[in-house]
């Protein structure tokens, strides 16, 4: 059986007309990095119990104004002040519980490729190892700063100052599988930092491979450092075939926006746009919309609602960064015809009221939207986020063997 004939949770695998949704040329898939609704079957396990990012946040603020949002269909995936629950709306909603274990972003952003992982990505709650740390001084002649789990901005407050007096990197890292490096945009070249993070990212294997390296620029004056937005992340290759390399092996032209190249190693991808923050992703990704020419896919992350928000649990910034994201919705729209498709979805999620600065082990949105209309139902919940990646091969009408079942007959 193929993804294309593997029946979905509904057990059909084409609808009662026996139709099947008109064959795209376009097909977005974005991505608000840590966008949770509500605890995953198994948030216990992650010490994330009752965790609900878009419910939270909106709840926190008082209640939030999306109007694109809402007609969707987005209120009935959890509750959120100020957003009905619109029943049929115009989209197709449901909620995906990620099977992998771990809830970091290359972990979450595989799996809807449908790459599933048994085993999650070491994590260093104590700081590196003598053998990690130790090597990475070594290979780049230089003693390093920090070392321990930290919030990005408060370790660059802490050691910022000893940082330009001596030129040594901060590294950190923080509950998710990271290794990163801060420096000051004056002491260290960008060039050189982004060396380091090559340096590093060859360094850490085996038992030691970590799920990114990140490059972590920042600016300014001890008392008033910020951080810039030359972020670089350095991931691992996804370790088996995925559905951006079988898409584009199928003649779908694939296009990355943020860190999307990042995660994937730029494998599977005709082209990308690294850009920054949330405004620039969406400018790039109705750009390459509109630049089309032929079955395309483009594929986006917004970065904010988890960089700027979810960690340093700024509710109101969370809230404001989602209200934003629905005006720019029909900009978006405005560049897709009648068969084609926005999916709208989530790698994690981030609840800006929960104790810490991590990551939150929950469901993540499936959004839908078509200008040619949808069936306006809400699906049953997704036991994998691969179904997502099945149901975009499935819809480009490209076979897809792997993981995921394709709800591309329920749409419509």
């Amino acid at each position: 059986m193929t993804s294309q004939d593997a029946p979905g949770p509904t057990g059909a695998a084409v609808p009662a007309n026996g139709e099947a949704p008109p064959r795209p040329a376009k097909v977005v898939l974005i991505v608000c990095d840590s966008l949770g609704v509500g605890e995953a079957p198994d948030a216990a396990d992650y010490g994330d119990e009752g965790a609900d990012t878009a419910g939270h946040a909106a709840a926190a603020v008082g209640g939030l104004a999306l109007p694109t949002l809402e007609s969707w269909g987005f209120g009935r995936l959890t509750r959120i002040a100020g957003v009905d629950p619109v029943e049929e709306g115009a989209a197709v909603v449901a909620r995906m519980a990620e099977r992998s274990a771990g809830k970091d972003t290359t972990t979450g952003h595989w799996e809807m490729m449908g790459v599933v992982l048994d085993k999650p990505f070491p994590t260093y709650p104590d700081g590196f190892p003598p053998e990690v740390i130790d090597a990475f001084a070594a290979a780049i002649g230089r003693q390093v700063l920090g070392n321990r789990p930290a919030s990005g901005t408060e370790i660059i407050k802490e050691l910022g100052a000893e940082h330009l007096a001596t030129g040594n990197p901060i590294v950190y890292t923080s509950a998710d599988s990271v290794f990163q490096i801060a420096t000051h945009k004056r002491v260290v070249p960008l060039e050189q930092l982004y060396a380091w993070c090559e340096t590093a990212r060859e360094l850490l294997t085996g038992e030691h491979a970590v799920g990114r390296v990140i490059a972590r620029p920042f600016d300014g004056e001890p008392g008033s450092f910020v951080r810039t937005k030359e972020r670089r992340d350095y991931a691992l290759p996804p370790p088996g075939r995925t559905v951006l390399e079988t898409v584009q092996k199928g003649g779908v032209r694939t296009l990355g926006v943020g860190k999307i190249e990042d995660i994937f190693s730029r494998q599977g991808l005709d082209g990308s746009d690294h850009t920054g923050d949330n405004a620039t992703s969406l400018d790039a990704t109705v750009r390459f919309l509109r630049e089309a020419n032929g079955p395309t896919l483009v594929f986006t992350n917004l970065v904010d609602f988890d960089m700027l928000f979810g960690h340093r649990r700024d509710v109101a910034g969370y809230g404001r960064c989602l209200e934003e994201l629905d005006r720019r919705l029909p900009e978006v729209v405005a560049t897709l015809g009648e068969s084609d498709w926005l999916f709208l979805t989530a790698d994690h999620g981030c609840d800006p009221t929960a104790p810490g600065t991590d990551h939150t082990r929950e469901y993540t949105p499936m959004v839908a939207f078509s200008p040619g209309g949808t069936a306006g139902v809400r699906l049953p919940d997704r036991d994998t986020f691969a179904d997502l990646g099945a149901t975009v091969a499935d819809l480009f009408g490209i076979e897809w063997v792997g993981p995921g079942a394709s709800f591309a007959a329920d749409l419509i």
